[in-house]
């Protein structure tokens, strides 16, 4: 299980890229744009610059939706590919499961 605060900043992040997201599409295209001067280019430059950093997609991490796992995930289910249920059964007998079925 994941800490607590790196699940919700995570989720913060994921918020955060929503909300910007048409913004900093628009000014991606502006600055990626050949067509347009050269000093509109810069100034869309620096404004996606002054955006917050978390607004960013690639500053999400993907993680499991039951445990907040980060690695071993796999993106087409939003799932670990395990994930164990500590004190199911007896003292050190974990119960493997699947959560969702791996196509």
């Amino acid at each position: 299980m994941a800490k607590k605060s790196s699940i919700e900043k995570n989720n913060r992040r994921r918020r955060m890229t929503k909300k910007f997201s048409g913004r900093r599409a628009r000014l991606k295209a502006i600055a990626q744009d050949r067509n347009k001067p050269v000093e509109e280019r810069f100034a869309a430059t620096l404004k996606l610059a002054e955006m917050p950093r978390n607004s960013s997609a690639t500053r999400i991490r993907n993680r499991c939706e039951m445990t907040g796992r980060p690695r071993g995930f796999y993106r087409k289910h939003g799932f670990v590919e395990v994930a164990r249920i500590p004190d199911f059964y007896t003292e050190g007998d974990d119960k493997v499961i699947f959560w969702k079925k791996l196509v």
